[in-house]
């Protein structure tokens, strides 16, 4: 696949910055209907990533805890490791490495600088290759056609 990853991430990024309680994170993406929200720093009018939140996150780490401790947690609680990211030129099979390597199942998309400008999940790559395939199909469907029509 050639295309690069600007060409194909959702331009539309729910963020929130690290102090945003997990309840409102968990408000964000009901609202939204998004499995995430892209932790962020900005720097004047830019957004820089610094983590992922995900739903499995807020399940799996902060509702083993008491009702008490979650109204306290806040988003940065949940970043357990450094965000992955990849720049919106690069080529969809580079990220595709890049969340392989890295077992994640979404990353930022960043411009030059490092600003935030999109996301790419799997689902997105997923829809990608599915459409490839059915083109493929197309395709096999056609030649069988025009060789029906030519060799009788």
């Amino acid at each position: 696949m050639q295309r690069n990853v600007g060409a194909v991430c959702i331009r539309e990024v729910v963020v929130a910055e690290g102090t945003e309680s997990v309840l409102e994170l968990a408000r964000l993406m009901r609202h939204y209907h998004v499995g995430h929200v892209v932790i962020v720093s900005r720097r004047g009018d830019k957004r820089f990533p610094t983590g992922i939140v995900t739903d499995r996150d807020i399940v799996v780490d902060a509702l083993v805890t008491s009702l008490d401790e979650i109204r306290e947690m806040m988003a940065s609680d949940l970043v357990n490791r450094p965000v992955v990211s990849v720049r919106e030129d690069q080529g969809i099979d580079d990220a595709l490495e890049v969340m392989r390597q890295n077992g994640v199942r979404r990353v930022p998309v960043v411009d030059g600088e490092g600003a935030l400008v999109g996301i790419l999940a799997v689902d997105d790559l997923i829809e990608q290759f599915a459409d490839r395939l059915s083109e493929l199909a197309i395709l096999f469907s056609r030649q069988q056609r025009i060789e029906r029509g030519t060799r009788p």
